[in-house]
């Protein structure tokens, strides 16, 4: 099986273990050894993760449906990690809550709270990392842990992002916002369970310190992770009028399924598409539609790819299907028709954020987006900010103009930064502007004082990836991938 080339991974990997290593080194941070280890609710800590399936504090009690959104069924402490091996020495918790499936049905999730020393006691940043997969061994709740296999790169990647929120002295929450089935790309469950993780860290609020149980919040989240946000944007007037949202800041954000779906069909992420027909035909998602579907129209490869895909992360998902087509005779057998599928018509329009039957965030929204995006469509974001402004929200919309998909996280961060930091502090201009970035680069002194390790990774990630991900695309082009290791699509004429 090829992979992302084995140079552009062990580049982005060492810039991630140094970045750990500046981190773990700044002045006042507590050891591990020096926390004290008290047993948890429900487990002791252990040495080892274990995947969601086989960990005991994942499983739902009895009665859940009596027990309101945002309940803590059980919490713990963890031990957390980057990459599942470099220890974090900061204080960390799970939270298993109640949340709401599509259909509204009680389901349960989790969030995991990292809180740094001397942390600020009045704000929350409700940070969505994009793990993007259909297989809960990816959830961030296991992928964060001590011991966890470091199965999913991008939730590791972005751990350096959630490291500099930390510097900056904020409590973070982290949710397994695609639910306990690993829904991807279900933005209605996604943002109630982004909103419960923010209801079930206020009930938490005592054993964190927090000086209220409604502190206020903002919240963040970058391709994959800005569904979660732009959904609970959209959804937290009338779903969960009580929380203190200051502010949403979002970014690469797939608007529109339908749109991206063909977007990146037949190219080098085309396989974002099967993981996202696994996420739709979910139970907690559109299971009983999407499966009857699914079952009327797929071929016995398209099967098997779906079951492939449904067993990795996002980057082997890629591998699996690049340059492939879920609109190919040999997937399914409507071809291109399948967009005209009332069944799918029907789901896939519950699906695009900022339609005029949704509803428009009251906290100022900050938003950013290649115009050069290759795997998420520019168009839809720009489509959803007008929308929401039309409906009287507050929309910074900020395009870059040089940049990739992975590299523009990192360049459009500082301004995120600036924006949760203006957010909390009250200092957010209203209204709807637009502004563009005109350079791919990244200003260390953009950053503040004491982000410097932080600023430097960054640098270093966007050379890794190279100018416009020239270097992520080059290591994806060699087209006759090797999937023979899944015995799952063997035998299925699968290049």
């Amino acid at each position: 099986m090829i992979f992302i080339s084995t140079r552009l991974l062990t580049l982005i990997y060492v810039s991630l273990v140094f970045a750990g290593e500046n981190v773990l080194a700044e002045p006042g941070d507590v050891s591990i050894e020096s926390r004290e280890a008290e047993p948890s609710e429900v487990t002791d800590l252990h040495p080892r993760a274990l995947w969601p399936d086989f960990d005991p504090f994942y499983r739902n009690p009895t009665g859940l449906e009596d027990v309101a959104p945002g309940t803590i069924i059980r919490s713990r402490r963890i031990f957390p990690a980057f990459f599942g091996f470099i220890p974090d020495p900061i204080e960390a918790w799970q939270l298993l809550y109640r949340t709401t499936a599509v259909n509204g049905s009680a389901i349960t999730t989790a969030t995991t709270i990292f809180k740094p020393l001397n942390p600020r006691k009045d704000r929350l940043v409700a940070f969505h990392t994009a793990y993007d997969s259909s297989s809960n061994i990816c959830s961030p709740s296991y992928t964060y842990q001590l011991g966890a296999m470091p199965l999913e790169w991008i939730t590791g990647i972005e751990r350096l992002v959630l490291e500099a929120y930390l510097l900056s002295g904020y409590i973070v929450a982290s949710p397994d916002y695609e639910g306990p089935d690993a829904a991807f790309a279900v933005g209605r469950l996604q943002g109630k369970a982004a909103l419960d993780g923010i209801r079930a860290v206020g009930n938490f609020a005592d054993e964190l310190g927090f000086s209220s149980t409604t502190p206020p919040v903002v919240g963040v989240g970058y391709s994959g992770g800005s569904i979660p946000v732009g959904w609970a944007a959209e959804l937290q007037p009338s779903y969960a009028p009580e929380i203190d949202i200051r502010g949403w800041a979002l970014g690469g954000t797939p608007a529109s399924l339908s749109a991206t779906l063909t977007f990146i069909d037949n190219t080098l992420y085309a396989g974002f598409a099967p993981v996202a027909i696994n996420g739709l035909s979910k139970a907690s998602a559109y299971g009983k539609k999407m499966n009857a579907l699914i079952d009327r129209v797929l071929t016995s490869y398209g099967r098997a790819v779906l079951d492939a895909i449904n067993t990795v992360c996002s980057h082997q998902a890629v591998v699996l299907f690049v340059e492939q087509s879920i609109f190919s005779k040999s997937f399914q057998s409507l071809g291109l028709a399948l967009l005209q599928d009332p069944t799918i018509v029907s789901i896939l329009d519950d699906t695009v954020l900022g339609a005029a039957k949704s509803g428009t965030p009251s906290a100022p929204v900050h938003m950013y987006h290649s115009s050069k995006d290759q795997i998420i469509p520019y168009d839809p974001a720009s489509k959803t900010a007008e929308s929401w402004c039309a409906k009287g929200g507050n929309v910074e919309f900020v395009t870059l103009a040089a940049g990739g998909h992975v590299t523009s996280e990192p360049i459009g961060f500082p301004g995120t930064l600036r924006f949760v930091s203006d957010a909390f502090d009250g200092r957010l201009e209203l209204g709807c502007r637009r502004t563009s970035i005109f350079n791919d680069t990244l200003d260390p002194l953009a950053l503040a004082l004491g982000l410097e390790p932080v600023g430097s990774r960054l640098i270093e990630l966007i050379a890794a990836v190279g100018k416009g991900d020239s270097n992520l695309s080059q290591s994806l082009e060699p087209l006759n991938v090797d999937v023979s290791w899944n015995t799952s699509i063997r035998g299925h004429g699968v290049r």
